[in-house]
């Protein structure tokens, strides 16, 4: 077996990347309208200067407790949500997972690592069995309960479009999502880039949003590799990776969120972790020849 070990990282935005949009679902199951939530509701607290973030959880919050839409939601329930969600994750999943895996195996040069990276609600993630399985960290928006109700009362993490960066470093920095909740400034920790667990050269990131966009810009700086995600079926989606994602040369491609291995964005992603292998075992060999 090569001595070369080299570990790669495949981040996945959560929400409309991997599966519809899961807060829309916990809207819909409880009779709450999403289209009056996201477009009016969420939208007005906007113009009055909320960060879009903030605006939708205080929301979310309102909507809980006796007699509201939500009921008496807990990170329990939430939990128990998500993983009523596993039936819906999008054609593909999670059979990109076992043949990435077994692709980086083959090639001899490490191994390969799954990330969400979302500004969706942690507990409904983590409520997934196959993200449970898979996945090596999460990081997403987290709630905290009230402690004379035990129902979710508080914002206790928000992940906004900027903060999506922080994890990209925390994971190229190799710093674990538990000591990182410890202690939130050891991202700001010098590491010599030669020392860093995950090298963004390594990375790839999948996304579907205008929130994604920081995180497409980081990759294509530091010679990762991006893939934005539109949907089909909504021709505004379209139009916005096109002009938001692709024109600017964010991304290598956009694609509808399809990952089977004969589907583009699923064959591409095969393809591009390949290709990376490939590159690896011969900038490997380079460095043995030149020593």
């Amino acid at each position: 077996m090569s001595s070369l070990h080299e570990t790669l990282a495949v981040v996945f935005d959560f929400d409309d990347t991997l599966l519809p949009d899961s807060t829309t679902q916990l809207l819909r199951r409880h009779g709450i309208d999403p289209k009056k939530f996201w477009s009016k509701d969420v939208r007005a607290l906007i113009l009055s200067g909320f960060d879009p973030s903030l605006a939708w959880l205080k929301l979310l919050i309102d909507n809980v407790g006796q007699g509201k839409p939500l009921g008496d939601v807990t990170k329990k329930s939430l939990r128990e949500f998500g993983g009523t969600l596993d039936a819906g994750f999008y054609q593909g999943i999670p059979e990109l997972f076992d043949d990435l895996r077994a692709l980086v195996k083959k090639s001899k040069v490490g191994e390969i690592e799954f990330y969400i990276v979302s500004g969706g609600l942690q507990d409904i993630v983590e409520g997934s069995k196959i993200v449970r399985k898979y996945f090596s960290g999460i990081y997403a928006c987290d709630l905290a309960e009230d402690d004379s109700t035990g129902l979710i009362r508080h914002v206790k993490r928000c992940v906004t479009f900027t903060e999506k960066t922080k994890y990209l470093f925390e994971i190229n920095k190799g710093i674990e999502p538990k000591k990182a909740r410890r202690n939130p400034y050891l991202v700001n920790k010098n590491v010599e880039i030669s020392k860093r667990r995950i090298h963004f050269k390594n990375m790839f990131y999948v996304g579907d949003g205008l929130t994604d966009i920081p995180c497409f810009s980081l990759l294509k700086k530091l010679s990762g590799t991006a893939f934005g995600v539109f949907d089909p079926a909504q021709p505004k989606s379209a139009k916005r990776a096109l002009a938001e994602f692709l024109k600017p040369d964010r991304v290598i491609s956009v694609h509808a969120p399809r990952y089977g291995r004969n589907d583009e964005l699923g064959s591409l992603l095969r393809a591009a972790v390949g290709a990376r292998c490939a590159q690896l075992k011969v900038e490997a060999k380079q460095a043995e020849q030149s020593s």
